[in-house]
């Protein structure tokens, strides 16, 4: 029997996106060890130079900005105006897709980032491709920019998206409320006082989690110093920097002058063991980072959210009562000493963070998209049992 061949895209090589992806490619093999994938930057492999370019502009506007692209995204107005440049940029990778496909012959292709999706989903209908295009949304929020009608399925990470897509007129049978894809290690295990110790801190502390994504994003600094400044004596703090070098090594040089035990570190693999010790998280609520601490009932202090997806990330998360947002860096610690003070509203914030949490996301996402390789998606499968959908 041949074997299963998914074809995973994203953009980005550190980034949501990527991590979904990669998560998606481990509970692949785990549930099939046989399955063949292929995992893409799809940005990378159609438009190498355009992707530095436009990763740069990104940054920089997101950095210097905020305004301009909180304008920008899911702007109803923009996207209209820009479609036709979309359309061109669409043809012309048509030959570079092709070439993919071809060689790659997928069963289905996934794609946790809107471009690919959009760029294939019009390769599809264009070309007549038949095969399973499944969209993975990685923010609790599904921009504009993800419909289309050559998307045969959307993952979800909830019934508030699963109504936004439904409004902007895709069916209900093509949606599957699995949550965003996470690694499946967050399930596991965690020997609490090796982890601490290893870090040089004390097992019996309570601690706090700072980080800003895998770039290291975010008032960070300035948080770690408010918290300091701010926290009783038992408390411990863990600063993740991630790519930021120069915030790293701005944080070792002020470890020394800090009252309470920190330790900083760098890009990390075992964020799941560094969450599983910690009481809170301060952070940017990019979709992974969220789902993560979602699923262990970690309650997160949100500072400095990006406009777009991570302000609509922080909307959802304070409706649900499984957050708080600081809006200055600098009261920080005072805000958050109030609520790890308060024992009752630390457990609320857990409580409603495992209640939305969706911990089995990644598995359950390779379990449906090995059930669809390779099959004809016709009505009545996209009508069948899913975990989710709109009234």
């Amino acid at each position: 029997m041949p074997s299963k061949r998914i074809l995973l895209m994203y953009i980005s090589k550190v980034s949501g996106h990527r991590s979904a992806a990669a998560a998606i490619e481990k509970a692949l093999r785990l549930t099939d060890p046989g399955v063949e994938i292929l995992s893409l930057n799809a940005f990378h492999y159609t438009n190498p130079i355009a992707e530095k370019v436009v990763n740069r502009l990104y940054m920089g506007v997101i950095k210097r900005f905020p305004c301009l692209w909180d304008y920008l995204y899911d702007n109803d107005g923009v996207a209209g105006k820009v479609t036709w440049m979309q359309d061109l940029f669409y043809r012309m990778n048509s030959r570079k897709l092709r070439k993919l496909f071809d060689s790659f012959r997928p069963d289905v292709i996934v794609c946790s980032q809107a471009f690919p999706c959009g760029m294939t989903a019009e390769y599809k209908l264009r070309y007549g491709y038949d095969v399973p295009l499944v969209a993975v949304l990685t923010d609790f929020v599904p921009h504009l920019y993800w419909v289309h009608n050559g998307i045969d399925f959307y993952i979800t990470p909830s019934s508030e998206v699963d109504s936004r897509l439904c409004a902007r007129g895709v069916p209900a049978a093509k949606i599957r409320q699995f949550g965003i894809p996470f690694d499946p290690k967050f399930s596991l295990p965690v020997d609490r006082q090796s982890v601490l110790s290893r870090y040089g801190l004390n097992p019996g502390g309570k601690n706090i989690l700072v980080m800003g994504g895998g770039q290291g994003l975010g008032p960070i600094e300035s948080a770690v110093i408010s918290l300091d400044r701010a926290l009783g004596s038992d408390f411990q703090i863990i600063a993740v920097t991630g790519t930021n070098r120069k915030l790293f090594h701005k944080l070792q040089a002020l470890k020394a002058s800090l009252k309470h035990k920190t330790s900083v570190l760098g890009f990390v693999d075992n964020v799941n063991e560094l969450m599983s010790v910690c009481d809170l998280v301060v952070s940017k609520p990019g979709g992974i980072t969220t789902s993560e601490a979602l699923s262990m009932g970690l309650p997160m202090a949100i500072i400095k959210p990006i406009p777009g997806q991570e302000t609509s990330n922080t909307d959802y998360l304070l409706k649900e009562k499984a957050a708080i947002r600081i809006s200055d860096a600098d009261s920080a610690g005072e805000c958050i000493n109030a609520v790890v003070s308060s024992r009752e509203r630390l457990k609320e914030l857990s409580v409603n963070a495992r209640r939305i949490g969706k911990p089995s996301a990644s598995m359950d996402t390779a379990a449906f998209l090995l059930g669809i390789c390779g099959k004809r998606i016709s009505p009545e499968l996209r009508g069948g049992r899913k975990a989710g959908g709109c009234s």
